[in-house]
């Protein structure tokens, strides 16, 4: 994060910094930039081949990326603030796939199959910097504060930072605002801010229109339908026929996307920028040729379900496996 013009690493990156200077000593020194530097000037005066050079890099390279897949063990960067004066456990942080926290409950502390407690970090709050009366607290949330419109309203931290619960709604807390110092009154206020941002501004084909901004930009939804909106337009000022035609532009766009969908099994066939892929959950998987041919939009068309499960399963093996996989170490 930076912090009056100043870059301070976070937490998740000095992880990830540790990480790689330890098990990629090599490519993190300065000096491997340098030399790759030379290597490419000699390249653009015609005094290497750049298949040699990367051959050269490539090879011993990816061993030690296969050999740190195998073998490394991912980083938490745990550190002991104390004892949980409730339970006698340890008090601790550590990074988390989701990022850094504070955990009441050590792995040789905790009986089988029993998930420690934790609590996310506030921003400007660090793994390293945190203290135990300041990692206490944040055990405090979620906290209930009452109710309003006849429904529980709660504040906590989540992955994105603090926020008021309301009506199965979450409402993000200004910058700067304590989360544990929110009273009932603020967080009404916050729920009908957000409830006037969230007000329809128009309708299209009979269902209403919202905007808003999220963590990628402003945004208009429509039906379950998310559009970004442009930099050209402005949120405030935006008019309803832009909207409508952001819409329809958004509308096409998604109706050209799928050549296939089959939501049960989460895989798709898409259309994309270089030609159609298939996407398995969250993953991009590339055609394979297909009688020497490079699959195209009418070809792939033509294809079934189980016939895309066979490609899907040769850069995945096993993902329809109904036996349990054996549990892969992380890095």
């Amino acid at each position: 994060g930076a912090v009056k013009n100043r870059l301070f690493p976070t937490d998740m990156g000095s992880t990830v910094s540790d990480f790689l200077s330890e098990h990629f000593q090599e490519v993190m020194d300065y000096g491997f930039t340098a030399d790759i530097e030379k290597e490419f000037d000699k390249i653009a005066e015609g005094g290497r081949e750049w298949t040699s050079m990367l051959t050269s890099f490539y090879g011993p390279f990816h061993h030690i990326v296969e050999e740190t897949l195998a073998n490394a063990d991912r980083p938490t960067r745990e550190r002991i603030l104390g004892k949980d004066p409730e339970t006698g456990r340890t008090l601790l942080t550590r990074m988390t796939r989701l990022g850094p926290v504070v955990q009441i409950g050590s792995p040789d502390e905790l009986e089988e199959e029993e998930k420690p407690k934790y609590a996310n970090l506030q921003p400007g709050q660090s793994m390293e910097t945190i203290t135990y009366d300041e990692a206490m607290k944040l055990f405090a949330l979620p906290k209930e504060l009452g109710q309003f419109q006849g429904e529980e309203v709660t504040v906590g931290v989540g992955r994105y930072g603090p926020y008021v619960r309301h009506a199965e709604k979450f409402v993000s807390i200004p910058r700067g605002e304590d989360p544990l110092e929110v009273s009932l009154e603020r967080a009404i206020e916050l729920i009908r801010l957000k409830q006037k941002e969230d007000a329809p501004v128009g309708t299209y084909k009979g269902h209403p229109i919202t905007k808003g901004k999220g963590r990628f930009g402003p945004f208009l939804k429509w039906t379950d339908l998310y559009v970004n909106v442009p930099r050209k337009y402005d949120l405030d000022t935006i008019t309803l026929e832009e909207m409508h035609e952001l819409i329809e532009k958004k509308v096409e766009k998604e109706a050209n996307r799928y050549i296939h969908k089959w939501d049960e099994e989460k895989i798709s066939v898409e259309n994309g920028r270089w030609g159609p892929y298939i996407r398995f959950k969250k993953k991009n998987i590339k055609f394979p040729k297909v009688d020497g041919k490079k699959v195209n939009a009418e070809m792939a068309k033509e294809m079934n379900l189980e016939k895309i499960k066979e490609f899907i399963e040769l850069e995945v093996p096993d993902a329809f496996s109904k036996g349990k996989k054996k549990a892969k170490k992380k890095v």
